[in-house]
């Protein structure tokens, strides 16, 4: 089911969810790769958010402002 505009994205949410359901979203995912080593989208498209963060040490609050951000949340 596709998320409506109003349902912020959350820590719960996978990868595929979220750019699945805000393709804007992909860039701030993308911004993230050099960081991290690897891509992000290829590497953890099946897992949530918090996973993602976990796995490569990123602040949790700040990925989900800006993945809301670029959703316009």
């Amino acid at each position: 089911m596709k998320k409506t505009r109003t349902e912020p994205i959350t820590e719960e949410m996978t990868v595929l969810d979220i750019i699945s359901a805000y393709p804007e979203t992909e860039t701030t995912f993308k911004s993230y790769d050099e960081q991290v080593g690897e891509c992000i989208c290829c590497q953890m498209l099946f897992e949530p958010a918090r996973q993602v963060a976990k796995k490569y040490n990123l602040d949790m609050t700040e990925l989900l402002v800006k993945l809301n951000a670029a959703a316009e949340i």
